[in-house]
């Protein structure tokens, strides 16, 4: 049995500021760098084989504020947030007005999260294949969207539609390297 532990980015420039940030490469605000920090507190990182982040600036600052060089830590482009294309860097209401229907159908010039969540069922499935060790992944609301349709088998619709609610950090057990979505 696997241990996944899910947590969001720390509070970017662009969260303060209610934009959705997308593929748009933003950094953490001074809130956030003290969420970061604090995120570190929450993890024993001797009892994490590996952290996997996305490559986006907010991601892995956030990691890297946590953990320094106290974790074992890979960047992986595939855990990036849903690309808004058009609507990048637009107000959150604005994606919010379209999010259920960009499950499936792209956001205009971008992908849908049925793509988003493809791309991290590839990230979960190559570090599952080649590791039994528990993992810490630090990413975006699709990542979320993503990992409770592929380990907890939420049809995708649902957990986009769901209002959003963060909370310091998920917990998913694995058995045998199963995505279930």
């Amino acid at each position: 049995m696997q241990t996944i532990w899910f947590e969001t980015h720390a509070t970017s420039l662009d969260n303060e500021a209610g934009l959705a940030s997308g593929h748009y490469d933003v950094d953490l605000s001074p809130a956030g760098v003290e969420q970061a920090i604090a995120l570190g507190r929450r993890y024993d990182p001797s009892d994490i084989d590996l952290v996997l982040t996305s490559d986006l600036r907010r991601a892995w600052r956030t990691v890297e504020l946590a953990f320094g060089d106290r974790a074992r830590v890979h960047r992986d482009v595939r855990l990036r947030e849903c690309d808004y294309g058009q609507l990048t860097r637009v107000e959150v209401r604005a994606i919010d007005a379209v999010r259920l229907s960009a499950v499936t159908h792209p956001f205009p010039g971008g992908e849908s999260y049925q793509a988003s969540t493809e791309r991290t069922r590839r990230c979960l499935e190559n570090y599952l294949a080649t590791s039994s060790g528990d993992l810490l992944i630090v990413g975006h609301r699709a990542t979320y969207y993503a990992l409770e349709h592929l380990l907890n088998a939420v049809p995708l619709a649902t957990v986009v539609e769901a209002p959003w609610r963060w909370q310091p950090g998920w917990r998913y057990q694995v058995r045998g390297g199963e995505v279930k979505g």
